[in-house]
């Protein structure tokens, strides 16, 4: 990609890797249409709020008049008509306070009620959405979605965008008060219309641009800040501090342009209508100079009263355009947020078998089979290629084979984070396909290579798949592994706080936890995806007992790099380059001086084992 006139290397690095997708026209209607249903179920703030709005609208059109009688009884020096003229003025003033505070209080509840519920729309889209889906897309893209995005809607009912309705009514009616009061003074009122109209279509066409471009570098800044957290030990090992600071201050100075735009057509728009009413208010002025003040059909108090008027009917204009601007970033954070709710989700559980398979008694089952499997995380880029082989009930099998052979992309089949392309994948005789998702992981316990905690505690941790913990259980768990005194030590034991990732807790104590887990799940089927690899020699040792213990009576599907750990496997399916090369026992495999014999050469003879040429896919 070759940066454009202007645009450094650094930038041009930077879009490629973290902008957006264009997006096309916008209609507002149809974003509206679907925002609707998460605003629906408040309907009574709503209706509030647009009660109090309609008082409010009607006791301003009453206080120019107001005004207007407290000059007029002043001119007559009637002390107690102004007196009483002026109190009527107060009260209104106050009712009109209060009734605003009702209104805008009902409609931010409105507004924060219904932005949660989309908040939780989001969250939990995110949770059914294809794993493929998280592959090509930046974490913080997707958190910008449920943050900032959602906040920029939620403007619309903080700023008090709604008003508009408000403001619209309360325009007619200042039209036609004008127009009853003096027609020509307000045809003269009237005669700058033309000119706001032009302004207002003018920045309309160039606000959307400017606030989509808000949202996308939102998106880019927060995508680059998570990465850099994320890896911060990684740039700091290879002081890498300084090129990272510059990269992000590429991305800060275009967002910050971004937001200069905005701020520029918003700034137009504010002092091209004030600089409007102030010659409309100077029109009225001459042509009442002109008439005369005194005419016996321009007064002094019609001149105070329709001064007013024309100041309140350029407030709600003024209004206008900036609840407009705002719209504008709502509709862009809108945009986004079904950009993303559109993107296609896994099959819901109604759409699937709803049965769990069968845990069959009859060892003549095939536990799990894969038959002729193909896959590709891109098309056209082959990862598995007609691979077929059995995992018996009660069988211990390992798979094994070099760096990107396709090992762990037959666990991601087999618990259906990604659907095979072809071929048949079976648990005890039944297609996955046919299985529900939920039922067909309740046959599972994984303990996987990198081990992920959530912020919580120890037990919350242990106990995941649980609504509620069961203690009991996990102390048999943690006895099982001899590792109940090493977590009990802990200042709270299973109370113990976990930071976030579990960045409190060392390798091999995360790798630990991830034993017990596994164990408090008590799965029929045990996979162990590189479960030793972040664990020391002499834990692993302790860790073998237990292992045993967990894989007795229990179908075990063991993917390992370090063949050590595998040799008392029942068979051992070789992979190579996305197809199974070979099958059988340890011996048997050693005798053949195939490719599993070549690794067992090449890992114990302490030179590096060959790296299959799979490329790299997962986006």
């Amino acid at each position: 990609m070759s940066a454009r006139p202007g645009q450094t290397a650094t930038e041009a690095k930077l879009k490629a890797f973290h902008e957006e997708s264009a997006l096309g026209k916008a209609y507002d209607i149809r974003l509206i249409r679907r925002l609707w249903p998460f605003v629906l179920p408040h309907w009574r703030w709503i209706a509030v709020s647009f009660a109090a709005l309609l008082s409010m609208a009607a006791l301003n059109l009453v206080r120019p008049l107001l005004m207007g009688e407290v000059v007029k009884h002043a001119a007559s020096r009637d002390a107690a008509l102004v007196m009483r003229a002026g109190a009527v003025l107060a009260a209104s003033i106050v009712v009109q306070q209060l009734i605003g505070f009702v209104q805008m209080y009902a409609l931010q509840n409105a507004g924060a009620r219904s932005m949660a519920d989309l908040r939780a729309r989001i969250f939990s889209f995110l949770q059914r959405l294809r794993l493929s889906y998280f592959d090509r897309t930046p974490v913080g893209r997707l958190v910008t979605r449920a943050t900032n995005d959602v906040d920029a809607v939620n403007e619309v009912f903080a700023s008090g965008v709604l008003n508009a309705v408000g403001d619209l009514l309360q325009l007619v009616g200042i039209v036609g008060l004008m127009l009853a009061l003096d027609w020509r003074l307000a045809l003269i009122a009237f005669a700058s219309m033309p000119i706001v109209g032009l302004l207002v279509n003018f920045v309309r066409k160039r606000s959307r641009e400017a606030f989509r471009d808000i949202r996308t570098k939102t998106a880019r800044l927060n995508s680059f800040l998570n990465e850099q957290v994320s890896g911060i030990a990684v740039v700091q090992a290879y002081a890498r501090e300084a090129q990272m600071a510059d990269e992000f201050d590429a991305i800060n100075r275009q967002y910050r342009d971004a937001n200069k735009a905005s701020i520029y057509y918003e700034a137009i728009l504010d002092a091209a209508i004030e600089m409007v009413s102030t010659l409309c208010i100077a029109s009225v002025l001459w042509w009442v100079g002109f008439r005369g003040v005194g005419d016996h059909v321009v007064t002094f108090p019609l001149v105070v009263t329709f001064s007013q008027y024309i100041k309140q009917f350029f407030e709600p204009v003024s209004l206008l355009a900036q609840r407009y601007t705002i719209l504008q970033g709502a509709m862009a954070g809108a945009e986004r947020i079904f950009q993303l709710l559109d993107e296609p989700e896994v099959e819901s559980e109604s759409s699937e078998g709803g049965a769990p398979p069968a845990r069959s008694g009859d060892a003549r089952v095939a536990t799990v089979a894969f038959e002729g499997v193909g896959f590709s995380y891109k098309p056209g880029v082959p990862v598995l290629r007609d691979v077929s082989f059995q995992v018996n009930r009660g069988e211990k099998v390992a798979l094994v084979g070099a760096t990107g052979a396709g090992k762990s992309t037959v666990l991601s089949l087999l618990l259906r984070l990604y659907e095979h392309d072809a071929g048949t994948i079976s648990v005890t005789g039944r297609d996955v396909r046919d299985i529900a998702r939920r039922s067909l992981r309740e046959m599972f316990a994984v303990v996987p290579q990198d081990v992920f905690l959530f912020s919580g505690t120890v037990l919350g941790n242990l106990a995941m798949a649980d609504d509620a913990p069961d203690r009991a259980r996990a102390e048999r768990a943690l006895d099982r592994i001899g590792a109940r005194e090493l977590f009990e030590r802990r200042p709270g034991g299973l109370d113990a706080p976990v930071d976030e990732r579990g960045a409190n807790f060392s390798a091999g104590e995360r790798q630990l936890l991830a034993f017990a887990r596994a164990l408090y799940r008590d799965a029929p089927i045990v996979v162990l995806d590189e479960a030793t690899a972040s664990i020391d020699s002499d834990t692993e040792a302790r860790l073998q007992v237990a292992l045993e213990a967990v894989m007795e009576n229990r179908t075990s599907i063991i993917i390992a790099h370090r063949l050590s750990t595998i040799r008392a496997a029942d068979r051992i399916v070789v992979f190579h380059k996305g197809r199974v090369v070979e099958t059988g026992t340890h011996d048997e495999l050693i005798g053949r001086e195939g490719m599993y014999a070549r690794l067992h050469r090449l890992q114990f003879s302490g030179a590096p084992p060959a790296v299959a040429s799979v490329p790299s896919v997962r986006g």
